[in-house]
Order: structure tokens, then sequence, then C-alpha cells
């Protein structure tokens, strides 16, 4: 099963870009939740490069690494990768002045599909809140 997600942001394309794959600006905004937080993040944007993202809960009581490795990448438009045996693809698209960034990736088998999706939609929420706040 797929699971999508989007959000609409109202900045240039390029700085809607570079705030999704810095890691400076990803340890700000990729977080489902305010109880959680990304400690470190690296990005090698190149096709068979690796990207990690360590998120943990505030309180030390859990994390994980989010690691992948990228399969496409076209500048200001697309980026796919792999993540374990699942992928994922994230869509920049201008529209009518505004950026919609899409995500689209595989669920997993051990939450359910709505949960996973909200989780992946308030991550981008954050990411959208963010890009818009800081008048990037």
């Amino acid at each position: 099963m797929r699971i999508s997600v989007s959000a609409t942001i109202n900045a240039p394309l390029a700085t809607v870009w570079q705030a999704y794959v810095t890691p400076a600006d990803i340890i700000q905004w990729n977080a489902a939740s305010d109880d959680w937080h990304t400690t470190s993040a690296s990005v090698d944007l190149r096709v068979g490069g690796i990207f990690s993202s360590r998120m943990e809960a505030k309180d030390g009581s859990a994390g994980f690494d989010f690691t992948g490795t990228y399969t496409t990448i076209v500048e200001h438009e697309l980026i796919e990768y792999v993540f374990g045996e699942r992928t994922a693809s994230v869509r920049f698209t201008p529209t009518n002045g505004v950026i919609q960034v899409h995500v689209e990736l595989d669920a997993e088998d051990e939450n359910d599909p709505e949960s996973q999706r909200a989780g992946w939609q308030a991550i981008l929420d954050n990411f959208a809140r963010y890009v818009t706040q800081r008048g990037m």
C-alpha cells in the first residue's frame, strides 16, 4: 500500500528545495510531534548517496535512525529513495506562485496506514511551517 501526503508552501522553489535537503534545516523541522525531535542529520544528495536522520523522543525514552539511499535526484523537481525494502518519492511542483510538495511512500506493516499517513503529514506540515515562518 502507498501513502500520499502533500503541503503547499508559499516560498521560492530553490528555498523549499534547500530547506528539504540541508541537514541544519532538517534538524529544525523533521518531527511528527512536539515530543520528538531530530538530533542529527546527514545528506549525500546524489544517486547512490546516503541520508540519515536520528529521531528521538525528547524524554530519551526512544529513538531510531531513519536512513536510506537516493535513487533519483532531479534538482528542484524530484527526489526518490529506498529505505529498507520500501521506496519513497518527493516531488516539488510550482503551481500558481506556490510550491506543492508531494511525498508518496510504501507503508510499513507494523502500524496502521492511517497513523502512518498522519505522521508523515505532520512532518510535512512542520516543514511547510518552518519554511514559511523563517521567511526563507
